[in-house]
């Protein structure tokens, strides 16, 4: 027993140290997933400033000491904080003992600013040859983009993501969080984990890369495929999906049902709840690629049916049929929602009106789980403590 408790109390990365040079979103995500699982983060942040997203507020949280954006909290639990000017000898030569005694090195810094402080992986190795330098850039650092600052918003118009999102005959549109950066910061988190891994055989370090462009071409899934295996060139489909029907929100008598009958089985069912079994043997909807031919029809009649109930009526029948179906939440009734669905999604570190509460990591492990041990970090909060552990 006493084991397991150890092994919980670690964490699953207990024994990494992570030097966390970055800043805004990508590479702090990444290093707090690092941290939840155990690890120790070490954010260097720019003195008196810090990280950019302490300033990108409201909405702002006040534990009482202060008011900090909760931008910035998103990201940056289970850290500790160090201000240094990598411009000043004297703070670079700190920020180079905490490289040098690290596992891991982050940074989303412009190609070249690493090396120039002597914190690359080159630099690094000469001292510590396991070392593993990952950076997180916004077009990559060898070719054009190198010089290039990449932004969740600017990347999504580039990557062609907001090409195929939004109404049909309306324009553009970004996605509602920050997916891009997202999805970068969790590459950059396998990433790092891989070349953990390969350590354990060579006792070597090695350089990630991980650029929000290419991120976002290898999240475009189905859609990037379908131009890079047959010259495709995907527009937008509203909710709508592609290739599958029925696959979208649908009017019922005071809002949206999202329906996602994506097999034949599940049509059969969805039709059958609805009181058309007809439907299965009309050539217009007997097959998904004869809904796809006839989807407006199809949804027109799938709404004279909702028209006759409400949205949690319609939803308890077809959940009770096995048809995956559900509200379109906002924000406060996700949360509900999954608290109903017993998936406890909010953490709470403290007691009373300064307790920290931050969104759960959805990554469950049974013997190492995730854990909150730490609020986000003021600004140099740890300064001292950090000195004194590297004994400067």
């Amino acid at each position: 027993m006493a084991l397991l408790d150890d092994r919980a109390e670690r964490g699953a990365l207990g024994h990494l140290r992570i030097a966390d040079f970055s800043r805004v979103l990508a590479g702090p995500l990444a290093t707090m997933v690092l941290g939840d699982l155990g690890a120790d983060v070490i954010k260097v942040e720019q003195p008196g400033v810090g990280d950019d997203t302490r300033t990108w507020g409201p909405p702002w949280w006040d534990d009482g000491d202060g008011a900090t954006s909760t931008y910035y909290l998103t990201l940056n639990r289970n850290k500790r904080s160090i201000a240094l000017d990598l411009r000043m000898p004297d703070d670079l030569a700190v920020a180079r003992r905490i490289a040098i005694g690290a596992d891991v090195v982050v940074d989303n810094f412009r190609s070249g600013t690493m090396a120039r402080f002597g914190l690359d992986r080159d630099s690094l190795a000469t001292e510590h040859p396991g070392v593993i330098t990952c950076s997180v850039t916004g077009f990559g650092s060898t070719g054009a983009g190198g010089d290039l600052a990449g932004y969740d918003f600017l990347v999504q118009a580039m990557s062609g993501l907001m090409h195929v999102t939004g109404e049909v005959d309306g324009g553009p549109s970004k996605v509602g969080s920050a997916v891009v950066d997202k999805l970068t910061g969790l590459y950059a988190t396998i990433g790092i984990l891989a070349a953990v891994e390969e350590r354990r055989e060579t006792g070597l370090g090695q350089h990630v890369e991980v650029s929000l462009m290419q991120s976002a071409l290898a999240g475009l899934l189905n859609v990037g495929s379908a131009h890079v295996a047959v010259d495709a060139d995907p527009g937008r489909h509203g909710n709508r999906h592609p290739s599958i029907v029925p696959y979208e929100p649908y009017r019922a008598a005071d809002g949206m049902v999202a329906v996602a009958a994506a097999s034949p089985v599940l049509w059969e069912r969805f039709a059958d709840v609805l009181g058309r079994p007809d439907w299965c043997d009309d050539p217009r909807f007997a097959v998904n690629e004869s809904r796809l031919a006839n989807v407006d029809a199809l949804a027109a009649e799938i709404e004279e049916v909702l028209a006759g109930g409400t949205v949690d009526e319609w939803v308890g029948r077809l959940q009770a049929a096995g048809i995956p179906a559900g509200p379109i939440n906002d924000v406060r009734s996700a949360f509900a929602t999954a608290e109903a669905l017993g998936l406890d999604p909010i953490d709470v570190l403290g007691n009373g009106e300064g307790a920290f509460r931050s969104v759960r990591s959805p990554i469950g492990l049974s013997a190492t789980p995730t854990s909150v041990r730490r609020p986000p970090p003021r600004n140099d909060e740890h300064g001292d403590e950090i000195r004194d552990d590297l004994g400067v």
